[in-house]
């Protein structure tokens, strides 16, 4: 999958992307760590019937950084900036982890320009424990401690499939740039509530996926989420935490393909 270099038309900043296919856009946005190249399963299939494009994330793999002290906002906000300068809209997005919390908040405050949104193992409302932990992991990361085993023992189970993922995922982590992954995880650790009263807005078809052993985006805020959108589904995954879709690509797959099958119902539709 060919990596290739855009320069936003609002901040002039380099963005990198790989894209395939031809038809209506899929956006795919990967979690904090991560890189475009995480969403390879989804990628091959999807492409089938759709444009798909999988970006960098601000400071990630090819990507310039956001400034430090970004909060999730200024995500959105780049994210319009990537759809305006590629003329993309209204696209399909779909957004893991803090790529989800990006997703939904683009969702919320561009509803016309969402045809579809798919949040996967995203966080919503944490209670206080869940706050305050995650506060102080990206307080590390941001003073240059980062601590990859925890995540990842968190993240994967002991299969066979866990275990040849686990392996890329930290070759990922390991190649991040320290300064952006400690502002875009502060900004991941604040934004679980940022769009949280706002996801009413979003009347397009609304997929929240996650595992049934992911400990940190539970099946609880995805249900919550779906139940909160007007035209929300969640889902399930049963024997997988927060990588499903690597993990689970296949269950991932089918269900993302059935809700870009799902009508639309954007609010410039109503």
């Amino acid at each position: 999958m060919t990596l290739t270099t855009l320069h936003l038309s609002k901040s002039n900043a380099t963005v990198s992307c790989r894209a395939h296919g031809a038809g209506e856009p899929v956006i795919l946005l990967h979690g904090v760590g991560m890189q475009s190249a995480a969403w390879g399963p989804q990628i091959e299939t999807l492409q089938r019937g759709n444009r798909v494009i999988a970006f960098d994330l601000p400071g990630h793999g090819g990507s310039d950084p956001l400034p430090q002290g970004s909060t999730l906002s200024g995500y959105v906000a780049w994210l319009d900036d990537v759809i305006t300068t590629l003329d993309l809209g209204p696209v399909n997005l779909a957004g893991h982890s803090m790529g989800a919390l990006i997703a939904g908040g683009y969702a919320a405050t561009y509803p016309d320009m969402t045809r579809r949104v798919a949040l996967l193992n995203a966080v919503y409302l944490r209670d206080v424990a869940a706050s305050a932990a995650v506060t102080v992991r990206a307080a590390e990361i941001c003073r240059g401690k980062v601590d990859i085993q925890t995540p990842l023992a968190r993240w994967f189970g002991t299969s066979l499939i866990d275990g040849e993922v686990r392996a890329q995922v930290s070759d990922w982590l390991n190649a991040v740039d320290l300064a952006a992954y400690g502002t875009a995880y502060s900004a991941f650790a604040g934004g679980d509530k940022t769009y949280a009263d706002q996801l009413s807005n979003i009347s397009c078809p609304f997929l929240a996926l996650t595992g049934d052993g992911d400990r940190n985006s539970t099946p609880e805020m995805s249900q919550a989420m779906a139940t909160q959108a007007q035209k929300g589904q969640a889902v399930v995954i049963e024997g997988h935490r927060h990588m499903v879709n690597l993990t689970a690509a296949v269950q991932v797959n089918t269900h993302l393909l059935a809700w870009l099958k799902r009508p639309e119902t954007r609010k410039e539709l109503l």
